[in-house]
């Protein structure tokens, strides 16, 4: 009697899907798997951008000083420049200087302030003096630096480059957090909506359920067939969740390029990072298959 039994469980396997037409997720569920997709597409990849966009800065700017002289007159102000010039290509910790142009600081200053002109009766500017260190810029080596300045250019300011852009970078990785809990709470999202549907699909067959496994279906047989049936629409949802998670990103992406900000080109993706974005709706039809199958064999052990 044992050995009939165990001969049927695997035809019972093989034909349960049959016998189960109401097995799939019907209803809204891979929709809502769809949307799920593409705004985690959009999260996974807004938290990339400014991740690369942090690094990228983080390394633009790594060893970076600026010397301002901040000096009305014009002549005092370029004798100053010109003798912080010589003080500084001096030093041995100091692996590049150059003095940045007017015609630079002003086109830098345009947006803000108009056209203010390089001449001498134009709103005064000061010299700004860009180092690049040899060392890592702590506030020894700028105080080191302020006392070599001090006596000979006293209206120098010495300022690391790293704390101007340091409240820019705190704000990205807050985004990027907030980045992250968006995509767990989509992933909580997505799987209560499998746990849900897949309760539902469960009490719909609960009849049939009890019929196949009295025929000798084990557990495990029931939940691959409701298995197979998540996996088909979670690839469905993910792959269209996907289409329209990247024709967002490229829209977004063009709207951010036509800035014309180097610091915004700084944030593109990588070839690794589009590969973790085409790789989403896979990990999400993964989570809905193993979230179906958990599901599905906790009710049976219950049930039956």
């Amino acid at each position: 009697m044992s050995r009939a039994v165990t001969t049927r469980r695997p035809q019972a396997g093989r034909h349960a899907s049959r016998i189960l037409p109401q097995a799939r997720l019907s209803g809204p569920v891979p929709w809502v798997i769809a949307i799920m997709i593409a705004l985690t597409v959009v999260a996974v990849a807004g938290g990339l951008a400014l991740g690369n966009l942090a690094s990228n800065s983080r390394a633009e700017i790594a060893g970076g000083v600026t010397v301002q002289i901040v000096e009305g007159a014009p002549q005092e102000r370029n004798r100053q420049a010109e003798t912080a010039l010589a003080i500084l290509g001096n030093r041995d910790d100091v692996a590049e200087v150059r003095l940045v142009p007017d015609a630079e600081i002003a086109a830098l200053l345009e947006p803000w302030l108009g056209d203010i002109g390089t001449e001498e009766d134009a709103i005064p500017m000061p010299a700004l003096i860009d180092l690049r260190l040899r060392g890592v810029v702590d506030e020894a080596m700028l105080a080191d630096l302020r006392a070599a300045l001090l006596q000979d250019v006293p209206s120098a300011r010495v300022d690391a480059q790293a704390s101007w852009l340091a409240p820019a970078l705190e704000a990205i990785t807050s985004l990027q957090y907030l980045a992250l809990g968006l995509v767990l709470l989509l992933a909580a999202t997505s799987v209560a909506a499998v746990w849900l549907a897949a309760r539902n699909a469960l009490g719909t067959n609960r009849t049939t359920i009890d019929v196949i496994h009295h025929l000798g279906a084990t557990d495990s047989q029931i939940a691959r067939i409701f298995q197979r049936s998540v996996a088909l629409d979670a690839l469905a949802g993910g792959a269209a969740g996907l289409l329209v998670g990247l024709g967002a990103i490229l829209l977004l992406g063009r709207q951010f390029a036509s800035l014309g900000s180097a610091l915004v080109a700084g944030g593109g993706l990588s070839q690794m990072d589009w590969i973790i974005i085409a790789a989403i709706p896979i990990l999400g039809a993964i989570l809905a298959v193993v979230t179906a199958r958990m599901t599905i064999i906790s009710a049976l052990r219950k049930i039956l």
